[in-house]
């Protein structure tokens, strides 16, 4: 049986599906087919229940709840970092300014609107964001990806960094993005699928020299700096990927429920959210 895999062309993602992509992981005879977009487009796609294994937001889950559930390994969380909020100038507040924003089901925009409510968003894609800046169509850019440290190179200035200010604010990591399995696929395939992913991140950590090796070529920016590819990788394959844990799992819901009473988001957050809470 084929099942696609889809994710972000990002190294992080690249790092954790390595051993996937090279067969370093028995499949049990299912064919995984990887398909590349960038993570507003596949949380797009996954309101229509396009792939059957998807990376996407958080913030995007409650709309695609009635089709996938959340697998308990391969997420994006930040510890005490996350999205960054650049300028090209000190500002004093957010009310009221254009933000560029890669997209309005991304968890950085829900946590955004978590910090300030009251802004006009210019939604672009991830990799214009810091242009729009540049360029003075923006007051201020929502920065996710690789450009979280790349964005000093281009004169830019942190205005807030999201991920700190939600460790403040609760204690909690910030969970940022996950994988997500179609609910129609049935229990013994979901369950095939849930060790899958989490087989090939640990052989991904095992296998780190060579997993780095690969996913430097979908570093963007950091192509040329191996050390800041590292460091950008480590910040998002962690603990927190090979399994959310329950620190994890508490912060996923707290950060859902809060975008539900702030009524960003317009749907109910339901009781089950992991696969392997079934």
């Amino acid at each position: 049986m084929r099942i696609r895999v889809a994710h972000s062309p990002d190294s992080d993602d690249a790092f954790m599906f390595y051993p996937l992509v090279k067969g370093l992981v028995d499949t049990g005879g299912l064919e995984v087919e990887h398909i590349l977009a960038d993570i507003e487009t596949l949380n797009r796609e996954a309101l229509k229940g396009t792939y059957e294994v998807s990376a996407v937001s958080f913030h995007a889950y409650p709309y695609i709840a009635d089709k996938y559930l959340v697998l308990p390994s391969g997420g994006s969380v930040g510890d005490g970092y996350g999205p960054v909020l650049v300028t090209t100038e000190p500002l004093n507040s957010l009310k009221g300014k254009r933000i560029a924003v890669p997209g309005t089901l991304t968890t950085a925009y829900l946590t955004l609107k978590l910090y300030e409510p009251e802004f006009e968003p210019l939604v672009v894609p991830f990799d214009r964001v810091m242009e729009e800046v540049l360029e003075g169509r923006a007051d201020a850019g929502l920065v996710i990806h690789e450009g979280q440290l790349t964005y000093r190179d281009k004169g830019l200035l942190k205005v807030l960094d999201l991920g700190e200010w939600w460790k403040e604010k609760t204690g909690l990591p910030l969970p940022l993005g996950c994988n997500v399995v179609r609910r129609d696929l049935g229990w013994d395939l979901i369950r095939r699928i849930e060790e899958l992913i989490r087989r090939s991140v640990e052989v991904a950590l095992k296998e780190k020299e060579n997993a780095l090796s690969y996913a430097i070529d979908y570093a963007r920016d950091l192509r040329e700096d191996p050390e800041r590819t590292e460091r950008f990788v480590r910040m998002y394959v962690n603990r927190y990927t090979l399994d959310y844990g329950e620190e994890g799992r508490e912060a996923v819901r707290l950060l859902l429920r809060m975008g539900r009473e702030r009524g960003i988001i317009e749907k109910d957050i339901p009781d089950v959210i992991f696969s392997d809470e079934i």
